[in-house]
């Protein structure tokens, strides 16, 4: 059967494919545009399946807010480079997501991939992640999501599309939430008070203090008194209310709580990449291996 340009076009239209792999496609399936469209979607898991063991490292993190401010998630949806990150079909693809996360109560990212990408469609996240995958050629992942439900208000920020911060709030008002959330986004706390340091974390922190205070030579009163005065410091770093409010260092978070009468119950950070190792690319090496197996 003679393939037509308008064939290729629908064919392209509807997958978002290549002209030469949309041509390819309908030559194969002799005309029959359901049937490429079929081979394509399976040739997509494959490319796919292919990419799935390259880092992806680079992304966006994305908020979405439900109309009350009662509710919101934040999700992180990664790919290669940082300039597929800012194409179009990838946005649009992890705002759905996002949108798909906020609009259920889906558990985790294994479950969320099961369901519809759009509410009353068959395509699953995972069927279009895969068909991104081979369309844009490069691994893409779905990596994570929070939710966070509240009873007085949640305040977000976002930095760039790399960092997202959503805020459990009571008391204070819209611009008291947005500056907090842009504070924990500059700052990294690690939790909200002392309260909720983790035990092992703190407990590492006093013996390294411990070691250091004892190489001074210092009687043991001395020492005890150096190694509580590092811990009140660190504690104070890491936590959110005792940290330095970014925008008047000499208060600390706290202390504006306090001011606004208001209370920050919970919150969340993310930053694309955060914990990944990436693939350290060395050109010179890769380049003489090649000449070496030449």
């Amino acid at each position: 059967m003679a393939i037509t340009a308008s064939m290729v076009k629908e064919l392209r239209e509807r997958t978002g494919a290549g002209m030469m792999e949309c041509k390819k496609a309908l030559v194969e399936s002799d005309g029959d545009i359901d049937a490429a469209i079929e081979a394509m979607r399976k040739s997509g898991q494959a490319k796919a399946a292919k990419k799935a063991g390259r880092t992806a490292a680079e992304g966006v993190v994305l908020i979405q807010v439900s109309p009350d401010s009662k509710k919101a998630v934040m999700v992180e949806v990664n790919c290669e480079t940082d300039f597929v990150a800012k194409d179009d079909n990838f946005v649009s693809f992890a705002n759905a997501v996002a949108e798909r996360v906020l609009n259920s109560d889906v558990a985790d990212v294994e479950s969320l991939m099961a369901m519809p990408l759009h509410e009353g469609e068959d395509t699953t996240i995972e069927e279009a992640r895969q068909a991104l995958v081979s369309k844009i050629g490069e691994n893409m992942t779905v990596r994570r999501f929070t939710r966070m439900d509240s009873s007085g208000t949640i305040a977000s920020y976002r930095h760039g599309d790399r960092i997202g911060v959503i805020v459990d709030l009571e008391g204070g008002d819209e611009a008291l939430g947005r500056d907090i959330a842009m504070h924990i986004a500059a700052s990294k706390p690690v939790c909200v008070s002392e309260d909720q340091v983790p035990a092992d974390m703190l407990a590492k922190e006093r013996e390294i203090f411990t070691a250091q205070a004892k190489e001074s030579g210092k009687p043991d009163n001395i020492i005890e008194k150096m190694i509580e005065g590092r811990i009140r410091k660190y504690l104070a770093e890491i936590t959110l209310v005792g940290q330095p409010f970014v925008k008047d260092p000499d208060l600390t978070v706290g202390k504006l709580l306090e001011q606004k009468n208001a209370k920050v119950v919970g919150f969340e950070r993310f930053e694309v990449g955060e914990g990944i190792e990436k693939k350290k690319e060395n050109f010179a090496e890769e380049v003489m291996a090649q000449v070496k197996g030449s």
